[in-house]
Order: C-alpha cells, then sequence, then structure tokens
C-alpha cells in the first residue's frame, strides 16, 4: 500500500508540474513586460529629470524609468510615455517641499494661496510654512489669461454653476477677481489648452482647498502660462 501511494503521489505531482510551469513563465512575462511606448513632447525634461542621457529619443531604459515615476505619481496610464500629464508631475516634483524657493509669492504671517502661471502650480503657504500643496493647476488661455497680483476671496459656492457657460458645473468655486474662480474641473486638467480665466484643479485638490479657504483670504498671482502672451 505504502508503494502505490508514494507512486500514485508521484504521479500526480508529474500531472500538474506543467501547469505551475507555465503560470510561473506567464506571471514572469508580465512582471517584466517590455516598455514600447515612444518619444514624448516631454522627453528631454523628463531624462534630466530622472537623470537619464538627454538626447530627446525614447530608449528602453529611459521608457522603465519613466514608467516608474508615473507609478509613484500616480499618473495613469503609467506607459512610460513622456507626456504633458507626466511632466506636470515633475513639476510637482521638483518644487518638492519648498516651492517658493525663487520667493516670487509674498511671505506673510497670515495664508497665501500661490498661483504661479509659469510652471502652472498652486499652494496655500503661511510665512515660509506650505500647508497645501503644491499641486498642479491649469490657468487661462491665450486671450483669456488668469489675471495676475494680489487678489482677495470674495465670495465661495460650493456647487457653482457657470452663468456664462451653459451651466458648466464649477465645483468648489472661490472667487478671488471679477468673476474668475479657483475650483475644480471634472474634465481633463492637462489637455494643455487652459481655462477660460479660472484657476482649474483636480475634484480632490479642490475640496481639500475648499476647507483651508476662507473670504478674505489673500491669492497672488503671478507668471505666463506657457503657450500665452501673458
Amino acid at each position: 500500500m505504502n508503494r502505490l501511494l508514494v507512486t500514485v503521489t508521484a504521479l500526480a505531482a508529474l500531472i500538474t508540474a506543467p501547469l505551475a510551469t507555465t503560470e510561473s513563465v506567464a506571471a514572469a512575462g508580465t512582471a517584466k513586460a517590455g516598455c514600447t511606448a515612444g518619444t514624448g513632447p516631454y522627453q528631454r525634461q523628463l531624462e534630466g529629470f530622472l537623470r537619464l542621457p538627454v538626447d530627446g529619443v525614447q530608449s528602453v531604459r529611459d521608457c522603465e524609468a519613466i514608467r516608474r515615476f508615473q507609478a509613484r505619481r500616480h499618473v495613469r496610464p503609467a506607459d512610460g510615455r513622456a507626456n504633458l500629464w507626466t511632466y506636470r508631475m515633475m513639476l510637482v516634483a521638483q518644487a518638492g517641499k519648498d516651492p517658493n524657493k525663487a520667493g516670487r509669492c509674498p511671505v506673510r504671517a497670515f495664508k497665501v494661496t500661490c498661483v504661479d502661471m509659469s510652471r502652472q502650480l498652486l499652494w496655500v503657504q503661511r510665512g515660509r510654512t506650505v500647508l497645501f500643496g503644491p499641486v498642479p493647476m491649469r490657468t487661462g488661455r491665450d486671450g483669456q489669461e488668469t489675471r495676475p497680483g494680489p487678489h482677495r476671496i470674495y465670495y465661495r459656492h460650493r456647487d457653482h454653476l457657470s452663468t456664462l457657460y451653459a451651466d458648466a458645473p464649477m465645483p468648489y468655486s472661490q472667487f478671488f477677481d471679477r468673476g474668475q474662480a479657483i475650483h475644480g474641473t471634472p474634465h481633463d486638467l492637462y489637455n494643455g489648452g487652459g481655462s477660460a480665466g479660472c484657476v482649474n484643479l483636480r475634484l480632490p485638490d479642490a475640496k481639500r482647498l475648499w476647507s483651508l479657504l476662507k473670504v478674505g483670504d489673500q491669492v497672488y498671482v503671478w507668471g505666463t502660462k506657457p503657450g500665452t502672451a501673458g
């Protein structure tokens, strides 16, 4: 009986072994799938940031490094292509914990919402302490630029609908200058075209900012959005 049991056990092992091997190979292939995305419009910028050879031409090494960065920053799809969304998140990463290193946003004892149109970044600081962000944003397109300078929030409406653009939703609106507001958008923030003058944020960021600010808080806007005359 013992010899028969051993034989049956060995036979079962031989039958199941090929299936296990096939599954293992498939899993390994998925884990090491080749990165095949082509050269992106922000190839050189990502290569420089990731300390890769800067030649503006995608390589397998470039693709894999960009894909790892995208995964860390929750860029979807994380396919290794140096697209606009990835570039925007690169600017966030570059800004790090000191987005006001150049000193362009005024340092005050009270809260200031800093709107850097050149880098398309927004953050809130009190003194030199960053309370929120930096996060990516989108300001006005050419001909409808967000107005620069110091402003103050004068009106807030959580579920605002645009009176100019067919009741378009403007959730978490915080108005700071003659109809221009910081608000969330349910649409693609990274389409490159720009807003109609407002400061657009991703919805989760707009919701967090809503809970931090109030009427009377200062907003400071400066710089030039890429692709506009300024």
